[in-house]
């Protein structure tokens, strides 16, 4: 059976988190941090609670059962590259700061040219950089 340490451990490295940063999230050093991973110390509840935030699962670091809200592996990807991701993306990501376009096509591309006989086409001019979002 695993400790809370071994668990707290395992649970930092899958949110691919140092002690360092950890620790700091909770409100504590390194030094803190590697001594509740070794079982030296147990972590009270202040920091129990700001880890969580992050998407630790606590009910597996004190009891070795995962939490039902626990976040799945995609979850977590997602996560960690957004926390690495540009400022930028990160808003983009959040739906912040993206200039928003509005682009309208008439026309039907299953329509004939009555003249021709000719399947009519449609070309899109523009940048690429824009929103589409459905209106309901």
């Amino acid at each position: 059976m695993t400790t809370v340490g071994e668990r707290l451990k395992n649970e930092r490295e899958k949110l691919k988190l140092t002690q360092e940063q950890l620790g700091a999230i909770g409100g504590v050093k390194r030094l803190a941090q590697a001594n509740y991973e070794s079982g030296k110390r147990i972590p009270d509840a202040r920091y129990l609670a700001e880890i969580a935030k992050v998407g630790m699962d606590i009910m597996y670091v004190l009891f070795g059962e995962r939490a039902n809200t626990a976040i799945n592996d995609e979850e977590l990807l997602l996560l960690h590259k957004f926390r690495n991701a540009d400022p930028a993306v990160r808003k983009f990501m959040l739906g912040e700061g993206v200039a928003k376009s509005t682009m309208r096509i008439k026309g039907d591309r299953n329509k004939q040219n009555k003249r021709t006989n000719e399947q009519c086409s449609m070309e899109i001019e523009g940048n690429n950089n824009i929103q589409i979002a459905n209106k309901k």
